[in-house]
């Protein structure tokens, strides 16, 4: 995504924006709360990737629930032991959009101002590195609707968890798969097949 610098006359340049990115861990029931079902499936390549993702990114952009989740989680975590990922995520610039969180207690929490799209679209023009959003709701397809979200990122887990999702939830069931073969179509969609496991 570009923008065009009002002082360009005759020759117009492109100023590169930040790329926002949304990083979501999601079932393939299409559930993304309480995401504890993704810890069997944390290892070793997992947090390479994830620890990627941060070093690229020097801000944070999230909800008033993602914000409240992470804030009551990070902070207990131990920021000397570089594993845990807290150093980071207490330490990052953080924007929060909510229109009812006044006084955040998070170290280097900003609750944005005025309208969400107007805002993200001043974060972007910024200098800096990448933001990264992580929970997937109302601020992201605003977002995605405005054209300021750059890029997704599902982490699809081989679980289902039968809670709310954006498919009809297939209540109290629950089952683990492990991967059997993936086939990208040139159209973009995604054949991935998976062996049960086991319900559970």
């Amino acid at each position: 995504m570009f923008w065009v610098s009002p002082e360009s006359t005759t020759d117009s340049q492109e100023i590169p924006m930040r790329k926002l990115i949304n990083s979501t861990y999601i079932t393939l029931d299409g559930v993304i709360e309480n995401p504890m079902w993704t810890m069997p499936y944390f290892d070793e390549e997992a947090a390479a990737f994830a620890a990627g993702q941060t070093d690229e990114a020097d801000a944070l952009l999230m909800g008033r629930i993602t914000y409240d989740g992470m804030s009551a989680a990070w902070p207990t975590r131990d920021e000397s032991d570089p594993s845990t990922g807290a150093a980071y995520f207490n330490n990052v610039k953080k924007y929060v959009a909510s229109t009812t969180l006044t006084d955040p207690t998070w170290k280097n929490s900003e609750v944005l101002q005025g309208d969400l799209i107007e805002e993200v679209t001043r974060l972007k023009a910024q200098d800096g590195k990448v933001i990264l959003q992580y929970g997937f709701g109302s601020v992201t397809t605003q977002l995605i609707a405005a054209g300021l979200l750059d890029e997704v990122r599902f982490w699809i887990h081989p679980v289902l968890e039968g809670g709310d999702s954006v498919t009809a939830p297939l209540k109290d069931f629950k089952a683990s798969f492990e991967l059997v073969d993936t086939k990208v179509q040139r159209s973009g969609v995604i054949i991935a097949s998976y062996r049960p496991k086991a319900a559970r």
